[in-house]
């Protein structure tokens, strides 16, 4: 599970098999998770977030959306040339 960037207690990151999928974020904020799309962002599913963590997660997704892509396409361009 390659971790893009932690922030205030958010672990933002993508599992190594989402390679067929198209491009989107996962976090983990305590015991709570949530999957967000990128194109356009979008909250996908969420386990045990409220939703003021929902909106501080999709803020950050939307400061950083430059930094997730680029990580996903570096990895998953990597992984599969491998």
């Amino acid at each position: 599970m390659p971790t893009i960037f932690e922030k205030n207690g958010f672990r933002f990151f993508f599992y190594s098999a989402d390679w067929d999928e198209p491009i989107h974020v996962h976090i983990e904020h305590g015991v709570g998770k949530a999957k967000f799309w990128m194109n356009p962002i979008i909250l996908d599913s969420s386990y045990k977030l409220n939703s003021k963590e929902l909106k501080k997660a999709r803020i950050m997704i939307e400061q950083n959306s430059k930094l997730i892509r680029e990580k996903w396409n570096e990895y998953f361009k990597y992984t599969k040339n491998r």
